[in-house]
C-alpha cells in the first residue's frame, strides 16, 4: 500500500468484549509502522488524564447503579477530549492514528443494547464531536460464548451486564456495520494471523 494512503487517516477497530481488539491493534499498528508511516494508538475512553478517570468510574463494578444515560454522557465526554488533546493533533502531523473503539461502541452498547437509541447516539454526536466517523472501521465479530472464554481476568462492570445484553451488543454492532459506509465485519474466531491479514485487507479496501 502507498503510505500516502495511511499518512492522517484515522482507523478504528471495534467489537464486542473478548474480541481480540488489543492484540489486532497492536499488530495492526506494526503493520502500518511497517508501511513507512507514523502511527498513534489511543483507547477509548482512556489515553488522558480526564479520560482515564472517567474510564475507572465507567467501568468499575462499584459503580453497578450507573444508568445508560449517564454510560452514555461520560463515554462522549471522555471521547471529546481524546479528540482535541490527542487524536487531532496526531491527525494534523500527518500520523495514521489507530483507535481501540470509538462511536460504533455507544451506538452497539448504550445505544442498542442498552435501548437508548442508535439514533439519538448519532444526534448528540453531530452536535458534540469534531469528527463522527473515522476512514475505516473494522468490527471484530466474535460470539458470546467464544468470547466469554477468552475473558480469563477479574471482569469489569460493562463485562459483568450478562450474557443477554452482549448478545444485543453483537447485533448492534452487526447491524450499525450493515447500515454504514466504511464499515467491514472481520470473523474474530480465526486464528490471530488469518484475523490480521483480514483486518488489513478491510483497511486497504476501505482506504
Amino acid at each position: 500500500m502507498d503510505k500516502s494512503m495511511l499518512q492522517g487517516r484515522l482507523i478504528v477497530l471495534d467489537g464486542p468484549d473478548g474480541c481480540g481488539k488489543s492484540t489486532q491493534v497492536q499488530k495492526l499498528c506494526e503493520w502500518v509502522s511497517r508501511q513507512g508511516v507514523e502511527v498513534a494508538t489511543f483507547r477509548d475512553p482512556g489515553d488522558t488524564r480526564i479520560g482515564e478517570q472517567i474510564r475507572e468510574i465507567l467501568l468499575s463494578p462499584e459503580h453497578e447503579a450507573m444508568g445508560t444515560m449517564t454510560e452514555f454522557l461520560l463515554y462522549m465526554a471522555s471521547r471529546a477530549q481524546l479528540w482535541s488533546e490527542k487524536i487531532a493533533p496526531a491527525l494534523a502531523e500527518g500520523r495514521c492514528v489507530v483507535l481501540d473503539r470509538w462511536l460504533s461502541s455507544t451506538c452497539a452498547y448504550q445505544g442498542h443494547a442498552g435501548q437508548f437509541g442508535v439514533d439519538r447516539v448519532l444526534r448528540v454526536a453531530e452536535e458534540t464531536l469534531e469528527r463522527v466517523w473515522p476512514d475505516a472501521t473494522i468490527i471484530l465479530d466474535v460470539d458470546t460464548e467464544t468470547a466469554a472464554t477468552r475473558m480469563d481476568r477479574e471482569l469489569d462492570r460493562m463485562e459483568l451486564k450478562g450474557q443477554a445484553y452482549h448478545q444485543q451488543v453483537r447485533q448492534g454492532f452487526l447491524a450499525l456495520a450493515e447500515s454504514q459506509d466504511n464499515f467491514v465485519i472481520v470473523d474474530a474466531t480465526e486464528p490471530i494471523e488469518i484475523v490480521h491479514d483480514a483486518v488489513v485487507q478491510g483497511v486497504a479496501g476501505l482506504l
